[in-house]
């Protein structure tokens, strides 16, 4: 039995409803963060504008750390560079989404010792996000056991639905 598309123009034709209304982006300035940007934006706007994202950026500073002492990996000065680096992250992305007509705000997390899967999850929880918007940079083998997967960690401690937005490698796109 085949189903008649016309039942659903109803349901089609409707005003849109946001679905997700506080969006958490995780952004840290790659490809990857951007893309991720650019589809949280895209969401917000399809809701209508009833959508309001927000733009964190963790500095994982334990990933710089020399020690096993946190506090004796790093000088002042390059704890500096690593917040001023973050805070124009930060404003570019703010630009990016209020150009675009979206609201948003931005946080900067610079706890020491703060993971980027557990900072991100804590602030889905702070906040009430209803979305989590992450990119990755789709490690295989090697690479992902070295690396790890941020994504996915995020995803496993999220307390809210994750999108993972994934940059396609130029070999993989098609030319049309």
């Amino acid at each position: 039995r085949r189903l008649d598309p016309l039942k659903f123009l109803p349901y089609l034709t409707c005003r849109r409803k946001a679905m997700y209304k506080r969006i958490l982006v995780a952004v840290d300035g790659s490809l990857t963060s951007s893309k991720a940007l650019s589809s949280a934006i895209e969401m917000a706007n399809y809701a209508g504008g009833g959508a309001i994202l927000k733009l964190l950026h963790v500095l994982d500073q334990t990933a710089y750390l020399v020690g096993s002492d946190p506090y004796d990996g790093y000088s002042g000065a390059a704890i500096n560079v690593m917040r001023e680096a973050g805070e124009k992250i930060l404003a570019e992305a703010l630009a990016i989404a209020q150009s675009a007509g979206i609201q948003a705000e931005s946080l900067l997390i610079d706890q020491l010792g703060a993971h980027l899967a557990e900072a991100v999850a804590q602030e889905a929880v702070n906040w009430g996000a209803s979305l989590v918007v992450v990119g990755t940079h789709g490690r295989r083998g090697i690479g992902r056991l070295l690396m790890g997967s941020g994504a996915e960690q995020v995803i496993r401690l999220a307390p809210c639905p994750v999108l993972v937005v994934r940059l396609q490698d130029a070999e993989n796109v098609t030319k049309t």
